[in-house]
């Protein structure tokens, strides 16, 4: 396990769940949590691939903070499959502010951990993380 800066471990769980959306791309989306009781970032989600990205942000809690990541799939305007997996760091207005601030302070570890992340979102809204700006951060 590897520790953050802000005392956070990052469980090996979630290294690896990642490797399997990039490599494998056995997942469609992780959400991760921080465990404050036993300081570590774990995974609470794993989307099936065959979820879609409503899916996605219904599994984000409307009043807790989250990290993300979810592999999104997407045609060029030249008729090519691509895809690209995004970071959400999740931090809704209703949430606490102790939480916001140990989110805050844990992201850029954690993001660090999660090698072949191609685009990074903060979100305190749905709308934040809405499929028309993923599209267009997607290009």
């Amino acid at each position: 396990m590897a520790n953050s800066a802000s005392g956070m471990a990052v469980n090996d769980e979630c290294k690896l769940r990642f490797l399997e959306l990039k490599a494998k791309r056995s997942h469609r989306f992780i959400v991760f949590r921080i465990e404050e009781k036993i300081q570590q970032v774990v995974v609470e989600t794993l989307g099936e691939t065959q979820q879609t990205y409503d899916d996605f942000t219904a599994s984000l809690p409307i009043d807790e903070c989250r990290y993300a990541v979810y592999d999104f799939d997407f045609t060029t305007d030249e008729n090519v499959q691509k895809s690209k997996i995004f970071f959400v760091a999740w931090s809704p207005d209703g949430s606490k502010t102790r939480s916001k601030m140990l989110y805050a302070s844990s992201k850029d570890r954690f993001r660090r951990e999660l090698d072949g992340v191609q685009v990074e979102l903060q979100a305190t809204d749905p709308s934040e993380i809405s499929l028309d700006i993923v599209k267009e951060r997607a290009f």
